[in-house]
């Protein structure tokens, strides 16, 4: 884990649901916080040494997997997840003070915010436009700039309490009151965290060959160790069409038998697989294991073939000299 005096990036800027994440991490209140454009900028300052860890979103569930996170640590210098975080969600209609509902013609926030948003605007605001915004907070503040060419935002509560310039015309419109984030914190590689029994294992496969069964190859690693997969999400390489990767989140560590025996064989049939951390789950959620995929019959199983093999040296196997 980054030290107490570590410097963080998140996906900015300030008030963002991510923030508001990375304000979950013990220290991060009282560390240098840099936010940014977006994931790509967020991770490469990572990359580049220039923060020692960034906090990016990477599935809601809502509207599932974040694909600009799944991409961006899909390929690059390795990174490592070594946090989750859960924020529940919950989101305002904020405009400049004076503006009434009435007078919305366009609408801004991040397309996930939208999502979860789409059937308050329907009922409410069945005209309005929706402009993309890079984050919800960066729509918000906008608002603030001379020449903004929309008239409301989705936001976090968390603006409006921060900038007395914008007023809340509606305040709780999620279409799902039970609507959750999950954001990781994300560093260069080093020592992964260790097991705490209530832990998750994220790794992207790329699929070796399109053919029939190619798929179920790699499930099957998985499968046959009882390892279970909590989601699984495929996106394309953008080197041709057809051409996919997987990004995989397993239940249970890298230092857990039946998981490290799962990414060898990921590892024998695709060997581009990408590990992207062990780490420890948001919601403490012990894992289930079934004892005959436990670490002790990991254990008894390879001392029983070991003691299968021939006990003598290694000229016990070779092939009988032949008569004269």
């Amino acid at each position: 884990m980054p030290a107490p005096s570590a410097t963080y990036a998140f996906l900015g800027p300030e008030g963002t649901f991510t923030e508001a994440a990375l304000l979950k991490v013990p220290g991060a209140a009282q560390a240098a916080r840099v936010p940014a454009s977006n994931v790509n900028v967020a991770l490469d300052k990572v990359r580049a040494g220039a923060v020692d860890a960034a906090m990016v979103p990477i599935e809601n569930s809502v509207e599932g997997g974040v694909t600009a996170t799944l991409d961006a640590i899909a390929t690059g210098p390795e990174l490592r997840i070594i946090r989750e975080v859960l924020v529940p969600i919950s989101f305002v209609l904020v405009a400049r003070p004076g503006v009434r509902l009435q007078d919305i013609r366009r609408v801004s926030t991040h397309g996930h915010a939208w999502a979860q948003c789409r059937l308050w605007m329907d009922t409410h605001l069945p005209a309005a436009e929706y402009l993309p915004g890079s984050s919800t907070a960066a729509a918000a503040l906008g608002l603030l700039d001379e020449g903004c060419h929309y008239d409301a935002a989705i936001c976090a509560p968390l603006v409006v309490q921060e900038q007395p310039g914008l007023s809340a015309l509606a305040e709780d419109i999620g279409d799902n009151p039970g609507a959750v984030t999950r954001f990781i914190l994300v560093s260069r590689p080093g020592i992964v965290p260790g097991r705490t029994g209530a832990d998750k294992t994220t790794v992207v496969v790329p699929l070796p060959e399109d053919r029939p069964g190619a798929l179920m190859e790699i499930l099957d690693q998985f499968a046959s160790r009882g390892v279970n997969l909590s989601r699984i999400e495929s996106r394309p390489t953008g080197q041709y069409l057809g051409h996919y990767f997987f990004s995989i989140d397993a239940d249970g560590h890298l230092g857990d038998a039946r998981v490290a025996d799962a990414l060898a064989g990921l590892h024998r049939i695709s060997p581009a697989t990408r590990f992207l951390g062990s780490y420890p789950r948001a919601d403490h959620q012990e894992t289930v294991v079934e004892p005959h995929t436990s670490d002790a019959a990991f254990a008894a199983a390879r001392t029983w073939v070991a003691g299968l093999l021939p006990q003598t040296g290694p000229e016990s196997g070779s092939a009988a000299s032949p008569t004269a």
